[in-house]
């Protein structure tokens, strides 16, 4: 190979070529996920055989006919909540060790059908809701910035994976910020697109009026490259959208010039102050995109304390349901997180739900009615850069609101991007958030940014040993 991490907007140009082979590249990840996994626990299943038969299965047909498109022959990997057939899919927890679905999920499906080579299942927190957990069949992923850091969560896995370069990319699912979080402190690129985008059919639910299916990727073109494989409209999920989707590659490259963006500045600056590092790359951003020729100006909208009390409510409610059955009968099954979290649901009584759901269509209302004139907005990502893994508090999702669960309230599309790297090293992280269906647009400002900026150059230290 002629790169230690493609993209796969570069390995597929490369694969065009002939100048790369599927098998090459899937021997590579492999090779990659042997020598580091070890360290990262990003893997809960390792499909090798399996994905060496899909990749000489693409070099044949590549070969035979040309790529089917920019993932044909590429390597990936799925946060283990997606269903998939003939292979575990365990939501890292006990309750499922044993779990072989029959069936793909749709999004599992569409990528298969585009070419992509599942290299395997990739580590979560369990139910995408309880970890870091210490007390599950498996360890939770590691940061690869600093092992001893979290990797964020849930979609741990494929933040991992994927800033490790042991996946070109993936996929993960984000309630209240499970792609844009771990997307954040693994530095790299995470969208969680409108909702109603994507399919959710047989990916294990959280909480149905909140659940996303999203990519996660080292660079925001290979992010299009995923969405525009798995967007469109599914039956087989109630929420989904009857829309045709767009290419959500046509604006990469159009730059910033003419965007309107807004700040909502008192959500970093004062409701969750964000540390100085992160302050400084959210302002080094915004310079950038005014020297770009885009306007800027201030948005003020509800407290974040009102977006993300109204979220755990709704979260622990629906969430609770879905699991009260092994809540009763099983519930040493689960892990202490989890089982400690989720239990809360059942003390949440059907009028706050209610209350909480009135409340949800105001603060829709509100955020719709800010972005009327605008094309995106900014807030952090993260306040900060990623914590030590014994400096977590298991509470802290319930009780500090963060930047991420509003647009899960609001279903409008979020994207997280590294903007740097703090003071020892680890990744800093910015948030851009579109109006529903409007992803080519928020899909160009991100990737503006990123071109002209080092940070793709950059890849953890372990990585490279």
């Amino acid at each position: 190979m002629s790169a230690e991490f493609p993209t796969i907007a570069e390995a597929a140009a490369l694969i065009a070529a002939k100048k790369l082979s599927p098998v090459e590249l899937t021997q590579h990840c492999l090779s990659r996920i042997a020598r580091l996994d070890g360290t990262l626990h990003s893997f809960l299943h390792l499909a090798t055989s399996d994905a060496l038969a899909k990749a000489r299965a693409a070099e044949a047909a590549i070969s035979r006919d040309g790529p089917k498109g920019p993932l044909h022959g590429i390597p990936i990997g799925l946060k283990d909540i997606f269903n998939t057939k003939g292979m575990p899919t365990t939501a890292h927890s006990r309750q499922l060790q044993d779990n072989v679905p029959t069936e793909d999920a749709t999004s599992a499906r569409l990528l298969a059908e585009a070419g992509t080579v599942l290299l395997g299942k990739l580590a979560t927190h369990e139910f995408a809701f309880g970890g870091p957990s210490f007390d599950l069949p498996w360890p939770p992923a590691r940061n690869p910035w600093g092992p001893d850091h979290a990797a964020g969560g849930s979609s741990s896995g494929t933040g991992v994976a994927v800033a490790a370069g042991l996946v070109l990319g993936g996929l993960g699912s984000d309630t209240g910020g499970s792609i844009r979080l771990p997307a954040a402190y693994c530095g790299i690129a995470g969208l969680k697109p409108t909702y109603g985008l994507v399919s959710r059919a047989g990916v294990l639910p959280l909480a149905f009026s909140l659940d996303h299916v999203g990519p996660m990727a080292w660079t925001v073109e290979d992010c299009a490259i995923l969405l525009q494989a798995i967007a469109g409209h599914d039956p087989a999920d109630p929420a989904s959208a009857q829309r045709r989707p767009p290419d959500f590659r046509t604006a990469l490259g159009q730059g910033a010039k003419g965007l309107r963006i807004g700040v909502i500045e008192s959500f970093h600056e004062t409701e969750n102050p964000a540390n100085q590092a992160t302050l400084g790359a959210i302002e080094a951003a915004l310079d950038f995109f005014r020297r770009e020729g885009a306007e800027i100006r201030a948005v003020s909208l509800s407290p974040l304390l009102d977006w993300r009390a109204v979220n755990v409510i709704i979260l622990l409610v629906e969430g609770f349901a879905v699991h009260q059955r092994w809540m009763r009968e099983r519930m040493d099954q689960y892990g202490e997180l989890f089982r400690d979290r989720m239990v809360l649901g059942a003390l949440i009584s059907g009028s706050d739900y209610v209350e909480a759901q009135r409340r949800r269509r105001e603060l829709i209302a509100e955020l719709a009615d800010a972005m009327a004139d605008l094309d995106v907005l900014i807030t952090a990502t993260v306040p900060s850069e990623a914590l030590p893994l014994e400096k977590l508090n298991k509470w802290a999702m319930i009780e500090q609101p963060n930047f991420t669960s509003p647009f899960n309230l609001a279903g409008f599309p979020a994207l997280s991007l590294c903007t740097g790297f703090g003071e020892h090293g680890l990744p800093l992280a910015i948030q851009l958030i579109g109006r529903p269906f409007t992803e080519p647009m928020l899909l160009r400002a991100g990737h503006a940014y990123e071109r002209a900026m080092p940070w793709r150059a950059r890849r953890p230290a372990l990585a490279m040993n």
